[in-house]
């Protein structure tokens, strides 16, 4: 029931509907701006691009008959090559030791500097800086940007625009050529594509790459960094008071005014900061982010807004870093007229250094440790084993040799563990030395035999017996080795 002197005001179903749970998108027109932390960006911008283009054309001799392109994820022939790494399907393992490593790589990263991965080497951030740049070369800074957009349609726009989308496309079109480059030989690819030879799968991933660079750089930007990566959600847990983040000094810029406006007030004897409300820090941010407010979700920790705070507090002759990279704990103990101090080096981030350093050396042991054969055994499951006529006990398996080197190599096959007397017999296979089957591996190959271990009658003491199956390199003695058992009644 309503209150006295209040009437209830109906809301209309259709009234409800217009209501919204989601902000319409402002379009963002960052400004061009000079400064350290720009400079740095244009420097990861260049390597980050030069790597990522030039890298498939670097070559790597390897031996005959092998690849020579320095990096190459060779699906037909099941090997990823990185200069003098050679990975094979079944070490797919070393792929998962690398994105723990890259996870606490991130978490340290984080936890010295917050999103500096964000703000400097993220691809997404990149390729936007990239094709921010193509667009202010094409249409103008700021304010000629948003004049244009918000202009009637002539000829003069219609070109500009048509312009850079022309150049955003070429780069999308680079950009996914130079992915499936990392996927078949280089200059090979690049011919067959030209001259439509090429697969489909690669004009399908160029077309997707194509696709996915223009939208996620020309359009949607921001968005992606503010919806759709998960990245700013995850910092929260990783963060702490001693992490340098960029941060807008309060001690220093509040009360903020107009330049005359806190002259005035300081001859009046007001307070007054140092901030002028210009807002270039806003102007410049590629977020939209006014990091006054404080930390935000949406910032990605470029340095872009240090550089513009710079260059207005140069003008006036006010000192620089009004805003700049601080800790929490800095901005506490400013405020009650205390030193700041750094502390990169604390548990969090020793904990994480120590982690990948421990992961790292346990995929560089592995790694030196490995050999180049291998041996895999299935032991036969029905029956487990067979009684001759004669009373020795035999026992069936099945033995894949794997020769992972580039030529052909030839194995000697032993099983350890045996009562003396022990015979192998192995299908097909008509070479021995000593009872010893030698078998012929083809270059980059496996070979699956039959082979049968014959106990001598009266030989066993046990149900069960562990056995080793060895292989040797009849060139090198090289070994590779395989534990399984031996069962009897």
């Amino acid at each position: 029931m309503a209150k006295a002197g209040l009437t209830a005001k109906p809301v209309h179903p259709t009234d409800a509907m217009e209501e919204s749970f989601y902000a319409e998108h402002v379009k963002i027109y960052p400004a061009a701006v000079t400064g350290t932390y720009r400079r740095i960006k244009w420097t990861i911008l260049a390597l980050w691009l030069g790597f990522y283009f030039l890298l498939p054309f670097v070559r790597w001799h390897r031996g005959e008959g092998l690849p020579d392109q320095a990096v190459l994820l060779d699906l037909p022939g099941r090997r990823f090559y990185f200069f003098f790494i050679e990975i094979w399907p079944q070490e797919v393992y070393y792929f998962t030791g690398l994105l723990i490593i890259a996870a606490f790589t991130l978490f340290l990263m984080t936890a010295v500097a917050g999103r500096v991965w964000c703000g400097y080497l993220c691809p997404q951030t990149v390729w936007t800086d990239l094709f921010l740049g193509v667009e202010r070369l094409i249409e103008g800074d700021r304010r000629e940007r948003i004049q244009l957009d918000e202009g009637p349609t002539t000829v003069d726009k219609a070109l500009r625009k048509t312009a850079k989308w022309l150049a955003w496309l070429v780069i999308g079109v680079c950009t996914g050529g130079a992915w499936v480059l990392y996927f078949a030989d280089a200059p090979t690819l690049i011919g067959e594509v030209f001259t439509g030879r090429a697969g489909f799968v690669a004009y399908l991933w160029i077309g997707i790459l194509t696709l996915t660079t223009y939208a996620f750089a020309g359009y949607m930007r921001e968005q992606m960094c503010i919806y759709a990566c998960p990245w700013p959600r995850i910092q929260a847990a990783l963060t702490d008071e001693w992490a340098l983040n960029v941060s807008y000094r309060t001690d220093r810029g509040e009360p903020r005014a107009r330049f005359k406006e806190a002259a005035r007030r300081r001859e009046r004897g007001e307070p007054a900061g140092d901030c002028v409300d210009c807002y270039k820090c806003v102007a410049v941010c590629p977020t939209g982010t006014d990091i006054r407010l404080g930390s935000q979700l949406s910032c990605i920790q470029c340095g872009l807004c240090i550089d513009a705070c710079d260059e207005t507090m140069t003008k006036l002759g006010r000192e620089t870093r009004l805003i700049a990279y601080d800790t929490t704990l800095n901005m506490e103990r400013r405020a009650h007229g205390l030193p700041a101090i750094f502390k990169p080096i604390r548990p969090r981030t020793l904990l994480y250094a120590a982690l990948i350093a421990i992961t790292a050396s346990i995929m560089l042991v592995t790694f030196v440790r490995r050999g180049f054969e291998g041996v895999n055994i299935l032991h036969d499951r029905n029956p487990l084993y067979v009684v001759n006529s004669d009373g020795s006990v035999r026992n069936g398996y099945t033995v894949r040799l794997l020769n992972r080197a580039g030529q052909p190599r030839t194995f000697e096959l032993s099983v350890e563990g045996t009562p003396p007397g022990t015979r192998i017999e192995a299908v097909g296979i008509t070479e021995s030395r000593d009872g010893r089957p030698v078998i012929a591996v083809g270059a980059d190959r496996t070979r699956e035999i039959r082979v049968a271990v014959v106990a001598p009658p009266d030989s066993l003491h046990a149900t069960s017996t562990d056995v080793v199956f060895r292989i040797v390199d009849v060139a090198d003695r090289t070994t590779a080795a395989a534990k399984d058992f031996f069962k009897a009644p």
